[in-house]
């Protein structure tokens, strides 16, 4: 289970490489393919509702159930999570505005992008380095088949499906697929 996990880490850390290599194109003052930063937020925005969510809530009611010191990580992790979506929302809004051809300050986009990536980036490492853990340690073997139940059932099948989504994310990742760290 906490294997699965860290692919969806290394995973995302892979999409959040991505978004990072079209943020330095911006803060190069080149324009990047809008369109693919439209397909990376919206892939994890996806994520974050169909994944990080269910994850979170199973972790926090059991965990405040089995090890209630643990309240003020599962705490910090979900304030993290909220900022987190938020930032990703205005970044979805601007990036609209930007394919509408709505003048948005492209100083002031790349450095949202930038501290949104550092945060998400923060976020990934805290959970590896304090909810993991914690899952590893108080979690039954019934817990963690509940929460295998809330990821994603076939990576084969979420690859297809982000392929058929996201076809430019997808080629991005296909033709840039060595393992980034988070």
């Amino acid at each position: 289970m906490l294997k699965q996990l860290r692919r969806d880490h290394a995973n995302m850390a892979r999409i959040l490489h991505v978004l990072q290599l079209k943020q330095k194109t911006l803060a190069d003052g080149d324009r990047p393919n809008f369109q693919l930063v439209r397909e990376v937020v919206d892939y994890i925005l996806d994520y974050m509702a169909g994944f990080t969510l269910p994850l979170e809530e199973i972790c926090t009611e059991r965990l405040r159930e089995v090890a209630p010191h643990s309240e003020e990580v599962t705490e910090r992790l979900s304030g993290q999570y909220r900022q987190l979506k938020a930032r990703l929302n205005r970044l979805s809004r601007d990036i609209d505005a930007i394919l509408m051809d709505v003048a948005v300050p492209m100083n002031q986009f790349s450095d949202d992008l930038r501290e949104y990536l550092e945060s998400h980036r923060n976020y990934l490492r805290e959970e590896r380095e304090e909810l993991f853990p914690l899952i590893s340690e108080y979690f039954s073997d019934d817990d963690l088949e509940r929460l295998a139940h809330a990821l994603p059932a076939n990576a084969t099948a979420e690859l297809e499906r982000l392929q058929g989504a996201y076809p430019e994310l997808y080629a991005e990742l296909r033709d840039n697929s060595d393992p980034v760290p988070a």
